[in-house]
């Protein structure tokens, strides 16, 4: 089995996000204080943190805290519902575990970038492009040109990182469908649910054999807890990737199962909070591109915290991320952390992140750099 390529994207946070001053580019919401966590406990989520004894968990993930995962779809039963140690668990063990060597797996691209080289170090795999020109919005003709008779799972990601892209949902459904008609997985990362006006149907409320990808990090602000969790209505693919959990986190952490269980109990306030953070925030991103019409193209996103605007200045995004951090300490993902190996993708975008509280400071920052130096000419 072909080894894992380098993490791009991981391999530039471990360089930058500690170390830069202003983080523009963060793809989960603003996180809340421990204290403030703990502040929205119910009863029985008080009496379960006062109470807690540090020792093995369920592999399955704390009975209570799956009842309220599964209490958040329309479809689910709480032995649908499997925990892991984040999403990328789940991704990696969803793709070395589901997938063998002679099937075949489509991907939308760009993408975060496990969703790609996980199965690429397993099976073929097709790589299908959302484009800019069409609003990101998938081909689902162009989906269905990449089957093949040995075509074992289609992978998607709405709201879509990096581009913020939700399809309409006629589209949707009708990607859902055809995979139920050819009795195909559809393998659906949903992490960013909750921070859209309005959510599409979870994958799993809509099909049998659907699998659907949560965690607490993004939509929730709660990345430290390293909750995320399946559901599919499956049992026996649950059963599957269970024991492959044996080989690697084995359980999660029990601290981290009661913080995510009280959350998800007040997850009406933390989603609208975080919304209405995002909320907030659109006008001033807004402006600010605006003010830089020259070089900039920018739309807010149609979900989720984060979205892909396109630079004009000839000097290139790559360039233009490099020494704004290096001078300012203003953190961007440029394009090429969302190449692909599959299809082209856009090399003029850079991931923007709306979703953390009080971001004027790092604008008006970006702003003297781009007043203060030559302006490259836009190509």
């Amino acid at each position: 089995m072909p080894d894992l390529p380098d993490f791009r994207l991981e391999t530039y946070f471990a360089q930058w996000e500690f170390k830069a001053r202003y983080h523009l580019t963060a793809s989960d919401a603003q996180t809340l204080p421990m204290a403030e966590l703990l502040a929205m406990a119910d009863a029985d989520g008080r009496a379960r943190w006062e109470s807690l004894d540090l020792g093995y968990t369920e592999t399955r993930g704390l009975p209570a805290l799956r009842e309220e995962i599964a209490a958040t779809y329309d479809n689910a039963h709480p032995d649908d519902v499997l925990c892991f140690a984040g999403a990328e668990e789940a991704i990696y063990l969803a793709m070395r575990t589901l997938l063998e060597p002679t099937d075949h797996l489509v991907v939308m691209t760009p993408n975060y970038q496990a969703a790609e080289t996980v199965p690429l170090a397993v099976c073929e795999v097709t790589g299908v492009p959302l484009r800019p020109e069409d609003g990101w919005t998938p081909d689902v003709d162009a989906i269905e040109r990449a089957l093949r008779p040995n075509t074992r799972m289609v992978s998607v990601n709405f709201p879509n990182n990096p581009t913020g892209a939700v399809p309409p949902p006629d589209v949707w459904a009708r990607l859902v469908q055809l995979c139920d008609d050819r009795g195909i997985t559809l393998f659906s990362d949903e992490v960013y649910r909750g921070l859209e006006a309005t959510p599409l149907p979870q994958a799993t409320d809509l099909s049998g054999t659907a699998i659907s990808l949560n965690v607490m990090s993004k939509a929730y602000g709660l990345p430290g807890l390293r909750i995320g969790w399946i559901v599919c209505r499956d049992r026996a693919v649950l059963d599957r990737l269970d024991r492959a959990k044996h080989y690697t986190t084995i359980c999660n952490a029990g601290p981290s199962e009661v913080l995510a269980l009280i959350a998800l109990r007040a997850r009406d306030r933390i989603l609208g909070r975080n919304r209405g953070i995002i909320a907030e925030n659109v006008p001033l991103f807004t402006e600010f591109f605006e003010r830089y019409a020259d070089l900039f193209e920018f739309s807010a996103p149609d979900g989720g915290c984060v979205c892909y605007p396109r630079y004009l200045g000839a000097d290139g995004v790559e360039a233009m991320c490099a020494n704004l951090v290096d001078q300012t300490g203003v953190l961007l993902l440029p394009a090429g952390m969302y190449s692909s190996e599959l299809t082209p993708t856009p090399t003029d975008r850079f991931r923007l992140g709306i979703g953390r509280s009080g971001p004027a400071e790092a604008l008006a920052v970006w702003a003297d750099w781009l007043d203060a130096r030559d302006r490259p000419v836009a190509r």
